[in-house]
């Protein structure tokens, strides 16, 4: 009985580490003023008929803070990759020269920097509301064990680790969440 408690935590901390992997990429594609390969992510390019990733059609580097290099595997993507960044609407604006494409990466306002910690926020309140669904889910499964013979002290156990387990994950999302709205309202 007391493996499927365990399995059921475990569970429940696979699926919280789950959110907080997919919360941290998220941030990480929302700029701070500075260049990041990552802000390219949600790019695809038509090469040759399949809408494919940017990163999979070219190199991707950041020679300094303020913009972006892309120089494509064959010379025939310049205008398709010129196209897609157009086309993803991320506010850039690419230049070519035949042989790469730089993205000069604007500054950002003060009125778009609160704009982009107001959307940090929103993120990080849906990853804490997961969070807390898998908290249900689990506690719901241990609960349902009592039925099956299960000692109501072992249940109590079980909900308090639970409970720890997902107040630390509500920390880490919250200090990630202060990290990036940090680095967001940094000039």
């Amino acid at each position: 009985m007391l493996d499927e408690i365990s399995l059921c935590i475990e569970t429940m901390k696979e699926s919280m580490q789950d959110s907080m992997n997919f919360f941290e990429k998220e941030l990480d594609k929302i700029r701070a003023g500075k260049a990041n390969v990552k802000m390219l992510d949600g790019v695809k390019v038509d090469y040759y008929g399949t809408l494919t990733p940017l990163a999979q059609v070219a190199s991707l580097s950041t020679p300094d803070p303020k913009q972006i290099i892309i120089q494509p595997w064959e010379k025939s993507m310049i205008a398709p990759i010129e196209k897609a960044i157009m086309a993803a609407n991320l506010g850039f604006n690419p230049q070519n020269n035949g042989e790469i494409i730089r993205v000069i990466v604007p500054a950002l306002t003060e009125e778009r920097r609160k704009d982009l910690v107001k959307k940090v926020k929103q993120e990080a309140e849906q990853i804490k509301v997961a969070i807390r669904n898998e908290r249900r889910v689990a506690n719901t499964t241990i609960k349902d064990m009592k039925d099956s013979g299960m000692p109501e002290d072992e249940i109590k156990k079980a909900e308090a680790v639970v409970q720890k387990i997902t107040d630390e994950f509500i920390e880490k999302t919250d200090k990630y969440l202060e990290f990036k709205e940090k680095e967001i309202m940094t000039i």
